[in-house]
């Protein structure tokens, strides 16, 4: 069985003007994603400002989040790292809390040969019991795990269950979906490219769409299972605009800017982030308010 089927939200981490984490709007956030239809909650990831948090904040923040959703969707935890042994201690952490998986990105600035990344997440994955999911995002990391490597660690690594794909290589998918053999849970890691990664075998998208867009992004994925493709895909292409916007600067200073204008109040974002250009804002809002959001 797969962690999650569907639509999985890459949320967001709130803070308050002074900079700590917002726990109460974190909350509300939650209840919001769980109430709109969202399959799955994915905390401390890229969206979620995980770079810039603490050892102590991201623990802390991972803990609320299990507490919070208390079993009603699956919690996935962002616990990688460039270092081996910090992923590892950060895993063994959640895995306390409760969570429902790990999502683990390839090791950054380090550009690991692809013996090194089989070894770095065996070792994470060895230290836990709950499912892992690789997460391969070469735009951010400098480093791809090729397809080969994916299925030997998820033939060989009893935990090791799928990948977040978000190479935007989609002949790089195919050739790992036609190697998989049923090995593989695929997530897409872009939301521009949901329904193509669902024509090749996926279980759904872990997204940034879904913090402004829940409701929506589910029904791309759940239109498509149910079998109405049509459906499916011109939800997908309605979204392209707004996609385009929240990726238009660095993920999450759109996304969190989105969030704002829906006084949904996000809050600031960590250095070295910095707010949006004021230039790009009414891009956004044309988008969101095309897109029905705003």
């Amino acid at each position: 069985m797969a962690v999650f089927t569907g639509a999985g939200v890459a949320i967001v981490t709130p803070f308050k003007e002074n900079g700590e984490v917002n726990y109460e709007k974190f909350a509300e956030l939650l209840e919001f994603q769980i109430k709109e239809g969202t399959d799955a909650v994915i905390v401390c990831g890229t969206t979620g400002e995980a770079s810039t948090l603490t050892h102590e904040e991201h623990l802390d923040v991972i803990k609320y989040c299990v507490e919070k959703v208390n079993g009603r969707i699956p919690v996935i935890a962002g616990t990688g790292s460039n270092c081996t042994q910090t992923a590892t201690y950060l895993s063994i952490e959640a895995e306390k809390y409760g969570v429902d998986a790990l999502l683990t990105v390839t090791p950054y600035y380090n550009k690991a040969t692809q013996k090194g990344l089989f070894n770095h997440f065996k070792a994470i994955a060895d230290s836990v019991k709950v499912p892992v999911i690789l997460y391969n995002v070469p735009s951010r990391t400098g480093c791809n795990i090729l397809p080969e490597t994916v299925v030997k660690l998820c033939t060989e690594v009893e935990n090791i269950v799928g990948v977040k794909e978000a190479s935007g290589n989609i002949s790089q998918v195919m050739k790992l979906m036609s190697l998989a053999e049923g090995r593989v849970d695929l997530y897409s890691g872009n939301d521009d490219q949901i329904v193509p990664l669902l024509a090749l075998g996926g279980k759904g998208v872990i997204s940034v769409l879904s913090n402004v867009a829940p409701k929506e992004t589910h029904d791309i994925c759940e239109k498509y299972f149910q079998g109405d493709v049509a459906g499916s895909r011109d939800l997908q292409l309605k979204a392209i605009e707004l996609c385009d916007a929240l990726f238009c600067e660095v993920n999450p200073i759109p996304v969190k800017k989105a969030l704002n204008l829906m006084n949904m109040e996000a809050g600031p974002l960590r250095m070295p982030l910095s707010d949006m250009d004021e230039a790009n804002v009414p891009r956004l809002e044309k988008a969101m308010k095309s897109f029905g959001i705003l």
